[in-house]
């Protein structure tokens, strides 16, 4: 499992920076997600289907990120705690960079709690709770 897990992490973390260069192609980020998931922040929750609708919503999103000027995302740490044989909560620590203008890049640091299913060979993301990111993007002068 935490291999299985930490690979899902390492291809999130190459798409997502493919996203801010040339592109990614969606399917290839679809794929990263289990069939239908959860996701909760202090906006409140939500589920949602891997289908047309969530990586429209996701290709949105990559386009913001690049017009925020989102230079990199990185993994800083993952921490894997089992929950039974196939699922897991998993804390990925990250670390976002960002243009600046008017002066250095500035790295922002932030969590998010994911919840992983690993039913064949891949793990995949069914969930994810993360913290208020425009509040934190505001407290840095981003967005």
């Amino acid at each position: 499992m935490k291999t299985a897990v930490r690979k899902l992490f390492q291809r999130y973390e190459n798409f997502f920076n493919r996203s801010l260069g040339s592109g990614v192609d969606m399917d290839e980020v679809a794929s990263l997600y289990a069939s239908e998931f959860i996701a909760a922040s202090p906006a409140g929750v939500m589920t949602g289907k891997n289908d047309d609708q969530l990586k429209q919503v996701m290709e949105q999103g990559y386009a913001r990120y690049r017009a925020m000027g989102t230079k990199e995302m990185r993994i800083r740490d993952i921490r894997i705690s089992p929950i039974d044989e196939h699922h897991c909560l998993t804390l990925v620590a990250w670390t976002a960079i960002y243009a600046r203008k008017d002066r250095a890049d500035t790295a922002i640091d932030f969590d998010v709690h994911y919840l992983v299913q690993k039913l064949s060979a891949e793990a995949k993301v069914f969930g994810w709770v993360s913290g208020d990111e425009q509040a934190l993007l505001e407290k840095h002068g981003i967005g």
